[in-house]
């Protein structure tokens, strides 16, 4: 890869540290490989900031007319990678990054039935891979990935608590990919398995067992995804990038005992998960980068998710996105890149599941919000 087609690579990835900020509600990885394209000995590190502004008003009683505050806080993301070549064919590499995570709060004094409701989930994932490029640049792709989850709730209109253990599970990756580097042409296809979790969890509400903790097990998926990147040169110092990723989001649930018992008192005998989404997600992204000096380069790029319009949980009422961001990347030297990157997202509206009644009936409208994202990725070839 030459420096110019290094430079506008970096350029297209500069945003991912932290572009995948409201993906399927949790998702906070679109769980990239493009570093395992890099030349050589290359290690990369990466730090993003995810700051959205979500808040609604309650439709239905006792929330009728009661605004919710912004519910989500802001999280902090990270990613670090390394690769090495092993021969003139075989790269190996290794990747760091949170899959999931969530930051619930909804604000106290607000009159709002969840006020002073707080939720946080928390996941590292450590992913080993090696590719083996073939002569005519083809490459096929596996990998075996470690990945641990944790998680607490706190609902203040039952004082229902839950925290769980930080549960490791196991699953693997595999790929194929397409390269041509003289027009720095590149198709990549992956597939991430699902994982699936057992955790071992406490719950306590004051409605059962008067309070006191009791110790439960509960299942969870992590589901599986494909993604399709694509890039290709354009024309003089002019990329061309993009991407589709599919999650298999309808098969996550988060639905310990004693809530669903709970749930189903306050319901009138309905079952509602915790954290769950009834479609799957597609998230497409397209955009340009420009190398405008032989040290600098930026890219823009556009993004949309479509809305289900399904009616969502109350820990994460967003249906679909569009957003737009804009990267820079800086080459100070042939062994260093610096990137930064900013995005800008419109959150779709969104209805959330009322627990005092039948399915399909909603407490709160979410609408008008919005997400800022920024990050910076520091790469540097041995």
């Amino acid at each position: 890869m030459t420096k110019l087609h290094r430079t506008l690579a970096g350029g297209a990835a500069t945003i991912a540290v932290a572009s995948a900020a409201h993906a399927g509600g949790v998702e906070r990885s679109n769980q990239g490989i493009d570093f395992l394209f890099e030349e050589g000995t290359y290690a990369e590190i990466g730090f993003g900031r995810i700051n959205p502004d979500v808040s609604g008003v309650g439709v239905t009683p006792p929330a009728t007319g009661r605004n919710t505050g912004d519910i989500l806080g802001g999280e902090n993301v990270g990613t670090a990678a390394y690769k090495q070549d092993l021969t003139d064919n075989l790269v190996l590499g290794f990747k760091i990054d949170n899959p999931i995570g969530a930051t619930i709060g909804y604000p106290v004094g607000t009159g709002h039935p969840f006020a002073g409701t707080v939720a946080d989930l928390d996941s590292t994932a450590l992913t080993g891979y090696l590719k083996y490029t073939f002569d005519n640049g083809i490459s096929v792709i596996g990998g075996l990935r470690a990945q641990q989850v944790e998680g607490e709730v706190f609902l203040a209109s039952t004082n229902y608590n839950l925290s769980t253990n930080n549960d490791r599970e196991y699953g693997y990756t595999l790929g194929i990919a397409y390269e041509k580097p003289e027009i720095a042409l590149r198709v990549a296809l992956t597939y991430n398995s699902a994982i699936d979790h057992t955790f071992s969890a406490t719950e306590s509400t004051p409605l059962i067992a008067g309070g006191a903790p009791i110790n439960t097990t509960f299942d969870t998926t992590i589901p599986q995804s494909v993604n399709l990147d694509f890039q290709t040169g354009v024309a003089e110092d002019t990329l061309v990038f993009g991407s589709i990723r599919w999650v298999d989001w309808s098969e996550f649930s988060i639905n310990p005992d004693i809530y669903d018992i709970l749930i189903q008192t306050a319901s009138g005998g309905f079952s509602y998960p915790l954290a769950s989404y009834q479609s799957d997600t597609i998230t497409y992204r397209i955009g340009v980068g420009r190398r405008f000096t032989d040290e600098w380069s930026g890219a823009l790029t556009f993004i949309y998710e479509p809305d289900s319009g399904d009616i969502f949980g109350n820990l994460g009422p967003v249906d679909g996105r569009t957003g737009v961001g804009i990267g820079v990347t800086y080459t100070p030297q042939e062994k260093m890149k610096i990137s930064a990157g900013i995005e800008y997202s419109w959150l779709g509206d969104a209805l959330s599941q009322s627990p005092f009644g039948p399915p399909g009936t909603p407490i709160s409208d979410f609408r008008d919000n919005t997400a800022i994202s920024y990050g910076i990725r520091v790469g540097y070839y041995f």
